[in-house]
C-alpha cells in the first residue's frame, strides 16, 4: 500500500482527449521534461493505486496527454475525471532538483525547521494561484503559517528525514 507521505501532487485530470483512452492532465509542473516515468500514482476513492503510463506527450505548456496501460478508450479514460494524479518520491531518488524543474509539491509532508525560528510546522499544501509561491504549513499549534516557497530562503532538505531547512528573514512573523 502507498502511503501519502511517499507521493507529491503533479497535476490534475481533466477529460479524456479522443477516443482512444489519453487523458488530459492539468500540471502543476514541468516534472516530465525531467524524464519519464514508468507509472503515475491516482487517488482512486481514498485509495493510493499506481497506474503504469504507456505513453505522454505535451499540449501545451501546462497540459499533458497521458495514456495508461489497460485504458483503451474515452469511456475507460473517463473515471479519471477531476482525480489529482501523483508521482512517488522514489522516482527522483538521485535527480537534480535545481531550478524551476522540481515541483513545490515535492515538499508536502516535510517539517520546516528554520535556522533562527525553530520547527515552525508541517508542510500541507503549495499555494501556486499568486506570483510569489507559498508553503502552507500547520504548526505545532495548529496555527495556518504561510512561507514563501523561493530556493534562496531554502538550506537544505532531508528527504529521508523529510525535514526542510530553511533561513527565512527576520520579522518574517512579526
Amino acid at each position: 500500500m502507498i502511503a501519502r507521505e511517499e507521493v507529491f501532487s503533479i497535476g490534475r485530470f481533466m477529460k479524456p482527449h479522443g477516443v482512444k483512452g489519453e487523458i488530459a492532465l492539468n500540471l502543476h509542473n514541468d516534472v516530465f521534461a525531467q524524464g519519464e516515468y514508468p507509472y503515475l500514482v491516482c487517488d482512486i476513492e481514498g485509495i493510493l493505486v499506481p497506474f503504469f503510463v504507456s505513453s505522454f506527450r505535451y499540449k501545451g505548456t501546462n497540459t499533458g496527454l497521458v495514456r495508461f496501460e489497460g485504458v483503451d478508450d474515452e469511456k475507460q479514460a473517463h473515471r479519471f475525471d477531476g482525480i489529482e494524479a501523483y508521482l512517488h518520491r522514489s522516482l527522483f531518488k538521485g535527480e537534480e532538483m535545481e531550478g524551476e524543474d522540481y515541483s513545490w509539491n515535492f515538499f508536502v509532508g516535510f517539517t520546516v525547521i528554520d535556522a533562527q525560528y525553530g520547527e515552525i510546522g508541517v508542510i500541507e499544501d503549495v499555494d501556486d494561484d499568486t506570483a510569489n509561491v507559498l508553503f502552507i504549513i500547520r504548526s505545532a499549534e495548529g496555527d495556518e503559517v504561510l512561507i514563501p516557497a523561493a530556493e534562496d530562503l531554502i538550506e537544505g532538505f532531508d528527504e529521508e528525514a523529510q525535514v526542510l531547512h530553511t533561513q527565512l528573514p527576520e520579522g518574517l512573523f512579526d
